[in-house]
């Protein structure tokens, strides 16, 4: 029967035609171009122990991709495969199943974990602004990672944000590109009204505040902001905001340092709950004035004015 695979130098043994190879752990390196980086979720020490207990209990099921290295005879390049690579370390296997593919590049890394989103959103930017170095057009980009060209511009802004949205996102505060992009929109419009806006927040930036936000400063300013569509989407401002209402006088009402958007729920202030994950899109948890949350649809809330540093 053909053999395949690597030759005797290669310290692996060849096996059928089909079959992966058992290839030597310490005869493998991680590629430093890859594109997920050591902050990726995937890469975490709960993660990788997680995926170390079952590879002792059912060993790896799927086989890693690498590629003969250039400069070292005998040693190989993670294509992909990292996570079950570590793993299979942390597990103190001595080799893990693999197919030696030396046609792969940068591209097929990205599009391999793309398929699988996992990668992050600073993580796809960083490969666009890598691609766009080299000269490749937007359009080039996408058909090479087979996303829409929206797609592409939409993780190409990340890489010059403002400074305050930059701060924002790389602390983690906000992860979705959509997001970051309506934040980006209210902020040529309104700097400093949505700097000090992000200086006052709680840690989680949700969809559906930045929407509040961006509502209110479009009224509260006298004009409309320049729609930020999702694509296949509408505008979701245009869709869900609700309807404004002037703001009102001082009631005596007590207030709170927490940052966000003060509302009014049936008659009553409330504040937006920025670092609490709603249950579904178009929801969001509010804190009544007597400490109450409550989970409530954003059509039920008008916003009335921003918290500032004092309130």
């Amino acid at each position: 029967m053909k053999k395949i695979g690597a030759q005797p130098k290669d310290g692996v043994d060849p096996t059928p035609e089909g079959r992966p190879l058992a290839l030597p752990l310490d005869h493998i390196d991680e590629d430093p171009g890859q594109p997920r980086s050591a902050a990726n979720p995937g890469f975490t020490a709960h993660s990788l122990a997680e995926l170390a207990a079952s590879i002792r209990l059912r060993g790896v099921k799927t086989p890693i991709s690498v590629r003969h290295h250039p400069d070292r005879p005998g040693r190989y390049i993670i294509n992909h495969g990292a996570r079950r690579y570590r793993a299979s370390r942390l597990a103190q296997l001595a080799t893990i199943p693999g197919f030696i593919d030396d046609d792969y590049s940068a591209t097929d890394q990205v599009v391999e974990n793309l398929q699988r989103n996992e990668l992050t959103a600073r993580e796809i930017a960083n490969y666009i602004g890598r691609e766009l170095s080299k000269g490749l057009k937007r359009g080039q980009i996408a058909s090479n990672i087979s996303k829409s060209p929206a797609f592409v511009t939409q993780h190409a802004a990340l890489l010059d944000l403002p400074e305050p949205i930059a701060l924002a996102f790389n602390q983690g505060r906000v992860r979705d590109v959509t997001t970051v992009n309506e934040l980006v929109t209210a902020y040529k419009s309104h700097p400093d009204a949505v700097a000090a806006w992000l200086g006052e927040g709680e840690p989680e930036i949700t969809r559906g505040a930045v929407k509040l936000l961006r509502a209110f400063l479009g009224e509260k300013f006298g004009q409309e902001e320049e729609p930020v569509v999702e694509e296949g989407r509408a505008d979701p401002v245009q869709q869900e905001a609700p309807a404004l209402v002037a703001a009102p006088g001082d009631t005596g009402h007590r207030r709170w340092r927490c940052g966000g958007v003060v509302v009014l729920h049936q008659q009553r202030e409330c504040v937006l709950l920025l670092g609490r994950r709603p249950g579904g899109e178009g929801w969001a948890w509010i804190r009544h004035e007597d400490g109450v949350e409550v989970e409530i649809a954003l059509a039920e809330v008008q916003p009335l004015r921003l918290l500032g540093a004092g309130e």
